[in-house]
């Protein structure tokens, strides 16, 4: 029996929502270019539904090579694509061609467009390649930034920027020399409970913030991962998953430290630490007198939180800078009683929010709201706490520049 066309637009929504969609599927997804809307069937008690705006046509969006098929690059980034209105994944590099090819068969990716690592320099000869997500290790990230520049791509580069403040500093240089855009992937940024609690900070709903409490937590596994190897990952915990605390404590407050205390430690003969750092704390002090106290270990159960206090209220995300699942809770004095509500932000993949974000402001030839100078002071100020952590001794941070561009333009 035929299928009907509204029956087919359902499949078309539906299969948009799998991780692996294939091009063909995105692509008749995508071709109704009209917001269609629907007359409502629910009583007016009830939420009321919202129809997507439809995204750009395939030959319209941002072409994206996947540089390193890890983890982050299968599990998050290449999914969210089936999510995203404004790029397409069209190629990938990879050292590992079998797996390489097996990712590219499940997002009709062609096999001429699976490149290895020292065959990087074809991208630019591949003008349906326009920018590159570069997935790899940190100790990797200047150079493949640095030749994807040279190529006449755009980057998005996973955090951390880099393993010092000189690479930072190159990966700027090149992108800025190319004339292409660097954003760093700093997804809490583009999350929509972050979004929302931004907002409420600037509306000054918590009132004058005065201290930001914050843990981010994992226990690492196997003493041969990259991430444990100082080559290749420049720390441990705080570069990885502290940076996140770090982050948040700015971009949250919109202020930047001006200096910082940092402790560090690793347990004796575990094999893990034999070259990076089991946990840090640290402790940020803002201008205003806004303190932020952070921790973050290899070595404990999973915990991801921050509480922010303010003059007038708190709020909290638990958990906090996860792929998924968070959480916003703000507690306030309501009528003389302390009332604490759980915030509903409107449910969105973040990998697609920060994809799109990227890809817009290449469409449209704006300013990226995580650009490398945010990158770069995160690496600062993480270098300015493994001198404290060395020194016992509180650490001076010089003001920089403007680290951030416009904020991230809602869409729907």
């Amino acid at each position: 029996m035929k299928q009907s066309q509204p029956q087919r637009r359902e499949f078309l929504r539906y299969v948009g929502t799998l991780a692996a969609l294939s091009a063909p599927a995105m692509q008749a997804a995508a071709n109704e270019k009209d917001r269609i809307s629907f007359p409502p069937t629910e009583a007016k008690s009830e939420k009321p539904e919202k129809t997507e705006p439809p995204g750009d046509p395939m030959s319209e969006r941002i072409g994206v090579a996947i540089v390193g098929v890890g983890r982050i690059a299968v599990n998050e980034m290449l999914p969210a694509f089936a999510q995203s209105k404004h790029a397409k994944p069209v190629a990938l590099v990879s050292g590992d061609r079998a797996k390489a090819l097996k990712v590219a068969h499940q997002y009709d990716i062609p096999e001429s467009a699976v490149l290895d690592y020292k065959e990087y320099e074809k991208l630019a000869q591949m003008p349906e390649v326009q920018a590159v997500y570069i997935a790899l290790p940190n100790s990797m990230h200047a150079e493949y930034t640095i030749r994807a520049a040279k190529a006449g791509k755009h980057v998005l580069c996973e955090k951390p920027m880099a393993n010092s403040v000189a690479e930072c500093q190159q990966m700027i240089d090149a992108c800025r020399k190319a004339g292409k855009k660097l954003m760093i992937a700093y997804r809490s940024q583009y999350e929509s409970n972050d979004r929302v609690l931004v907002k409420m900070i600037r509306d000054k709903k918590l009132g004058t913030l005065k201290e930001f409490i914050s843990v981010n937590s994992q226990n690492m596994g196997d003493p041969q991962h990259w991430r444990l190897k100082r080559a290749l990952a420049g720390g441990g915990a705080l570069p990885d998953v502290g940076l996140y605390c770090l982050n948040a404590a700015r971009f949250l407050s919109g202020e930047e430290p001006v200096e910082v205390m940092g402790n560090v430690w690793s347990t004796p003969g575990d094999a893990r630490f034999r070259e990076v750092e089991e946990s840090c704390q640290f402790v940020l002090r803002f201008p205003s007198g806004f303190i932020a106290s952070c921790s973050t270990s290899y070595a404990s159960h999973k915990s991801q939180m921050f509480r922010l206090n303010g003059s007038d209220a708190w709020a909290e995300l638990n958990p906090a800078y996860a792929y998924n699942g968070i959480k916003l809770k703000v507690s306030r004095v309501v009528e003389g009683k302390e009332q604490t509500s759980e915030v509903q932000a409107e449910d969105k993949n973040q990998f697609a929010a920060e994809l799109d974000h990227f890809a817009q402001c290449i469409q449209q030839n704006r300013e990226v709201h995580t650009p490398g100078e945010e990158g770069l002071q995160d690496q600062r100020i993480m270098e300015a706490i493994y001198e404290s952590a060395r020194t016992h001794r509180p650490v001076k941070l010089k003001a920089p520049g403007r680290t951030r561009g416009p904020e991230p333009q809602e869409e729907g």
